[in-house]
């Protein structure tokens, strides 16, 4: 743990970057207490201050039907973290055990799981979470599904290529010297030298499940008004650029730190577990 911490202080960026994923946590799980007008996270109208720009009552403006645009980004962060953090919970197992499998059994069995993993990363991510949102109906749920199901092949190749890696090694050898299971030699031998590189995948795919949910929230696929979403509130605003810039700027400036924060965690983590490049 000290020289953890000696390592993430030796990296600015990295400490900057601890900093802002602790602050959005923070800001997200303690929303309705420190959103100005908390209940401007729903369908809510005040026309009186209607597509108002920053001011001392709203410091990142107002939307077009009067919600504070501050108090819906800290809502939204909610929304970010929750998706980004279901998917990775899902979408990280079953890539790993499927990896795992696929890098210690190999043959047959491997090749069949590994050509089924590159049919899927074949296909660009955001256009297959497009095509199956394009079947279901948009809700949160189904986002989770989509972003899951184009999530989980890049785990299983990273797990692959360390599990290929490590099946040589004299621990593994002697594991199998002294009967130990296919099971247990893969998940209770090799899975634990692929943690490392597992936990920075993770930190850093966080930004990148923001920006997918946030793009299918763009375009309409995503979560629907009027829950607070930040991509659905950067199509809302791109409408009306220049002139109302708050509506826009405002929540795009939200995922950059989000984005921004995660990676320069994930690059930390990685100097920490001596994960290689």
């Amino acid at each position: 743990m000290i020289r953890a911490m000696r390592i993430l202080a030796s990296n600015p960026l990295s400490l900057v970057g601890l900093l802002l994923v602790l602050l959005i946590t923070f800001a997200a799980i303690f929303a309705p207490w420190l959103a100005p007008f908390p209940t401007h996270n729903g369908a809510v109208i005040d026309f009186a201050f209607a597509n108002k720009g920053p001011s001392a009552r709203n410091w990142m403006g107002t939307d077009l039907v009067g919600r504070d645009i501050f108090s819906r980004i800290l809502y939204a962060y909610q929304i970010s973290l929750m998706l980004g953090i279901v998917v990775l919970a899902i979408a990280t197992p079953v890539g790993t055990a499927i990896g795992l499998i696929a890098g210690y059994v190999g043959g047959w069995t491997g090749s069949i799981l590994m050509r089924i993993v590159d049919v899927f990363l074949s296909i660009p991510p955001l256009v297959l979470a497009i095509a199956m949102m394009g079947v279901l109906e948009p809700t949160l749920t189904n986002a989770m599904l989509a972003v899951t199901v184009m999530w989980w092949p890049w785990y299983a190749r990273l797990v692959y290529s360390i599990a290929r890696s490590e099946r040589e090694e004299g621990y593994v050898l002697a594991a199998e010297v002294i009967g130990a299971g296919t099971m247990h030699i893969a998940f209770r031998e090799i899975l634990p030298n692929c943690l490392p590189a597992i936990i920075t995948k993770m930190t850093l795919d966080m930004g990148f499940v923001i920006i997918i949910a946030s793009s299918l929230s763009f375009l309409g696929l995503g979560v629907q008004p009027p829950t607070a979403d930040l991509g659905s509130m950067v199509a809302e605003g791109a409408r009306y650029l220049p002139d109302s810039w708050w509506l826009t700027v405002f929540p795009g400036l939200a995922i950059l730190v989000a984005v921004f924060g995660f990676n320069l965690l994930g690059d930390g983590l990685r100097d920490i577990l001596g994960v290689d490049e």
